[in-house]
């Protein structure tokens, strides 16, 4: 249990948190000011010292170097005392384990910063065995190159001992690079020890640079923190060294480790600028849902794909205003992006899809063609459509369309309908005559769909029909009867910010159609539910995400010490079920399931409302 550190924002692995001493500190950050170290036990027997509230103290410890022999680190285990001031403790990545400290220092951090594999495996290992609400440490290796992703994979305390050194000895240090200082013919940097001619600049003032520099890229990744930015940084920035790059890589194959801890949605802007971007977390996340949650509901129309557009939400641009003018709701329109993948209509306002900027050159590389192709054959794959008009442009997107008609796995026909360019009115023409016969869908309709598509998206496959009516929900089995029946919701409002109401005007106040059950939050594209929308989804057959509380009426919050338990499944920005002996609410998670659990400060989930139960 830590009552000196609290976890504020999370990105990813990375976390803005507080240190809770006399003057508080904002992590990542440079310990040196505040550390203190009891000593080592190897080389004599130490007393527990005397901390207080103004240092963050190491307690007495022995440090084991990378590929000490398990045996070995248990015959000089040490016992850590329990005190009342805030802490740290020394173990290594292999057998850390929780001892009650509010920090942990990895001792053999050494050994493995600066191999790409190794630091994945020790910095993963470490954060599964921590408690997740204490801060964790490496000594003795932070740089201003590497600090980033030092923080982007979950460290929260570093120092400036390697930074200081490299500074002796001639090492001068910058956020992209290190120079030998005899190669400078000018100083780059502006900070005070740097504010000097370059004759006169020492070793000593190399060092005293390098320690600014490493702090002035803390403070840069605490601000990226901030704004849900710092993946973008790490794409360009673990370029400037090879092992960096090796690393970021790496982090990208452990998807259970960056996913649990990735929210769900935000403000922050998605930027697709480099081919790792394809292996985001978001994009992942989204292509997979679109593929194993959705089900496309319009079983009367043909599936009709168009490109994306630099507008978001898509309805919202020119051109895809063109293509619905076109479509006139006889097809279902999925659009086509890289990095995204497709984006049924019904999902254009959900993150990311409305939160991306990519690059646009027109040219499409090999690993975006190939990308999009898988998520469009498995979204054909669970979809079925009587036929597929793309209405796609060259230079990628029709070589994406080809590649998946070729698929002996998907039925439907392909008929291509872009003369030229999309938007011109022989193209348009063309989809227009393409449509020609086929029955258009209802608002009605269109609307919820929409809603029910957000609960698949959100909850789960098949959520939106036992959450809101349908085929399923009425007990049919069989796969083919269980999508696209009547739904028993009123919808009202003007898209994107729709209302869901119960289909029982009985049940609501009077001049309403029912009894509210949700809302559509346009922002994320995502649902907002009421106390008898949560009640409705308890009931439901729809997976439900829970938070089990102690016995007290929460307002405004829960925070993590009133949990007793939660799903493993929630991520921060779910919408959560909050039950407990005294009330029931409904809100929104500030953590993920585990997280709750484990950690005894901090904000578990908002609450928006709530009723008190006997």
């Amino acid at each position: 249990m830590t009552e000196y550190f609290e976890v504020h924002e999370r990105d990813g692995a990375a976390r803005l948190g507080e240190l809770r001493l006399a003057e508080p500190v904002a992590t990542p950050a440079l310990a040196d000011p505040f550390l203190r170290d009891a000593g080592s036990l190897w080389a004599e027997s130490r007393e527990v010292p005397d901390g207080d509230e103004s240092s963050l103290t190491v307690l007495p410890h022995r440090a084991f170097p990378a590929g000490t022999r398990e045996e070995v680190r248990e015959s000089f285990a040490v016992d850590h005392p329990d005190v009342d001031y805030p802490s740290a403790a020394v173990v290594d990545s292999e057998s850390a384990r929780e001892v009650g400290a509010d920090a942990y220092v990895l001792a053999d951090a050494a050994g493995f910063v600066g191999h790409g594999e190794a630091f994945r495996d020790a910095l993963v290992a470490a954060k599964e065995s921590l408690p997740a609400d204490t801060a964790l440490t490496l000594s003795g290796v932070a740089t201003p190159r590497n600090v980033a992703l030092l923080a982007y994979a979950g460290v929260d305390l570093v120092d400036a001992t390697l930074a200081r050194t490299k500074g002796t000895q001639g090492m001068y240090c910058t956020a992209d690079a290190e120079h030998f200082l005899e190669d400078l013919d000018e100083l780059p940097c502006a900070c005070p020890a740097c504010a000097q001619p370059r004759a006169e600049f020492t070793r000593a003032d190399c060092a005293e640079h390098n320690v600014n520099a490493l702090r002035a890229e803390l403070r840069r990744v605490r601000e990226r923190i901030r704004a849900g930015r710092l993946r973008d940084y790490i794409e360009g920035q673990t370029r400037h060294e090879q092992w960096l790059t090796a690393a970021f890589r790496e982090f990208d194959d452990q998807w259970g480790y960056l996913e649990e801890r990735t929210p769900l949605m935000r403000d922050a802007e998605v930027t697709a600028a480099t081919a790792e971007t394809l292996d985001r977390v978001e994009i992942r996340r989204f292509a997979d849902r679109v593929t194993s949650r959705y089900r496309n509901r319009f079983a009367d129309q043909p599936l009709v794909l168009v490109p994306c557009s630099a507008t978001k939400p898509y309805s919202d641009s020119q051109s895809h205003r063109q293509f619905h003018d076109a479509i006139q709701w006889r097809g279902h329109t999925v659009s086509m992006t890289s990095p995204i993948g497709v984006v049924p209509q019904e999902l254009e306002t959900t993150y990311p899809a409305q939160h991306y900027d990519a690059v646009v050159t027109g040219d499409w590389s090999e690993d975006e063609i190939e990308f999009v192709a898988e998520v469009l054959r498995r979204y054909l794959r669970r979809n079925d459509y009587s036929r597929v008009i793309a209405h796609v442009p060259d230079h990628g997107y029709r070589e994406i369309c080809e590649r998946v008609e070729r698929d002996p796995d998907v039925d439907a026909p392909f008929e291509y309908t872009c003369v030229g360019h999309p938007t011109s009115d022989e193209s348009l023409g063309e989809l227009n005559a393409a449509l020609q016969g086929e029955p258009a869908y209802s608002k009605r309709e269109r609307e919820h769909n929409t809603v029910r598509a957000l609960a698949d998206y959100l909850l789960g496959d098949g959520a939106g029909d036992d959450l809101f009516g349908g085929r399923g929900a009425s007990g049919a089995s069989a796969e083919g009867d269980r999508y696209g029946g009547e739904a028993d919701i009123r919808t009202t409002g003007r898209y994107p910010k729709l209302q869901v109401w119960g289909d029982d005007p009985d049940a609501g106040r009077e001049g309403e159609p029912g009894e509210q059950l949700a809302t559509m939050v346009p922002q994320y594209g995502t649902l907002s539910f009421t106390l008898a929308g949560a009640r409705r989804w308890v009931e439901s057959d729809a997976p439900t995400k829970r938070v089990e509380i102690d016995p007290f009426v929460p307002h405004g919050s829960v925070l993590a010490p009133g949990v007793v338990d939660a799903d493993d499944d929630i991520r921060v920005g779910d919408e959560v079920v909050i039950e407990g002996p005294n009330a029931f609410a409904v809100g929104r998670a500030e953590m993920s399931g585990p997280e709750m659990v484990e950690s005894t400060r901090g904000v578990a989930s908002e609450v928006r409302h709530v009723d008190e139960t006997q």
